[in-house]
């Protein structure tokens, strides 16, 4: 089997709440994805989806997709998309860097893996251990009594796990993460995410003036030694996210006894592939796992929920159904949130259909 031609479709992705904010002031009210298809010689078609969180979040940005894509596709056309370890060899040095780019050229491959051998890219990740798996709910940065209100709309639709957009003024933070706090059933886990936006005393004083609540602190620094700082001196569990962006952060972290969850997103470490290394990674180190992405619709939702299904349900923290926050669906068969919950497609591949009425006209197209 070899890859004929890879191609890419831009779609915009409305929020249902209108904006998504975050620390730093940043705010997205539509998100750009791309949707990734590539072809083979035998008929079988795999597709993907890489969606940065703006280019203000991580080093990745939408328009860089695609023209990463026009720079790497002309490098495989002709390779057999199945060889997924040799096709990430190869993507890794025709494009040094830049894994959100190769992350929707390895997703793809691994969908045609499973068209090609009758099976879900659950199944071939290590298996589903249970018949579904826990979500949260991101609830965006407002004031303290919004988050709140929205807290609890969230908890009526099933989700226990709610992960708070701070990172702002440390004392409007500490009022939000109380604010919910209080209002918590028993069961229900808290995340405050700073997503790196306070500096090193003011994440002290938030991790003091929290003190007594029980909630996890996620990435609250820009830098690691930052964040390890504050780790020393706060005993509320710990997440990392922004800075383990790779197998050596992994290890570094870990024997830094610097984080006790960490938050592994598909685009990040450049794909299912080293996705895959790092959930196992962490699976033998004992360390639990947020399984996501930055962001996108139906197909990375699908994507996302092969690899949280696959993961030891005793380490997966919790993941995210991302299709149920856009007004847009791309795709048929995506896995959709019932309860809280979520389980991944059974059928081969990532078992879902693009909407090629949704899609339009290919905006890459390399053969």
């Amino acid at each position: 089997m070899k890859i004929n031609r890879i191609s890419a479709y831009q779609v915009n992705l409305p929020l249902h709440e209108g904006s998504y904010n975050w620390s730093g002031g940043k705010s997205v009210t539509i998100f750009d994805s791309t949707i990734v298809r590539i072809d083979t010689d035998e008929g079988l078609t795999g597709w993907a989806e890489v969606c940065p969180l703006g280019p203000f979040y991580l080093p990745a940005y939408a328009e860089g997709v695609r023209a990463g894509l026009r720079e790497l596709a002309p490098h495989l056309i002709g390779h057999d998309p199945t060889r997924i370890m040799p096709i990430n060899k190869l993507m890794d040095s025709a494009l040094k860097g830049h894994p959100y780019v190769k992350s929707g050229i390895d997703i793809a491959c691994w969908d045609i893996l499973g068209k090609h051998s009758g099976q879900s890219i659950c199944e071939l990740l290590g298996g589903r251990h249970e018949e579904d798996f826990i979500l949260y709910r991101a609830i965006s940065q407002q004031s303290p009594e919004e988050m709140a209100a929205n807290v609890q709309a969230y908890r009526d639709e099933g989700y226990t796990r709610f992960q708070l957009k701070v990172g702002g003024d440390p004392d409007t933070d500490i009022d939000r993460i109380k604010a919910v706090a209080e209002n918590l059933n028993a069961g229900d886990k808290l995340i405050a995410d700073a997503n790196t936006g306070w500096t090193q005393h003011e994440a002290a004083r938030v991790v003091r003036g929290v003190k007594d609540v029980d909630v996890y602190i996620e990435q609250p620094c820009l830098t690691y030694e930052e964040c390890l700082a504050i780790r020393r001196r706060t005993d509320h569990p710990f997440i990392l996210d922004e800075n383990i962006d790779g197998m050596q952060a992994l290890l570094r972290g870990f024997a830094d006894q610097a984080m006790d969850n960490v938050n592994i997103k598909i685009s990040k470490f450049g794909g299912l592939t080293k996705a895959k290394l790092a959930r196992d990674l962490c699976a033998e180190l004992g360390i639990a796992m947020t399984i996501e992405d930055s962001w996108g619709g139906d197909i990375t939702t699908a994507a996302i929920a092969v690899l949280a299904q696959s993961t030891p349900p005793e380490l997966l923290f919790t993941s995210t159904d991302f299709n149920s926050y856009v007004t847009v669906s791309t795709a048929t068969g995506a896995p959709h949130r019932k309860n809280g919950r979520m389980a991944a497609s059974m059928e081969p591949g990532l078992g879902i259909k693009p909407r090629m009425d949704i899609l339009g006209e290919a905006v890459v197209s390399i053969e």
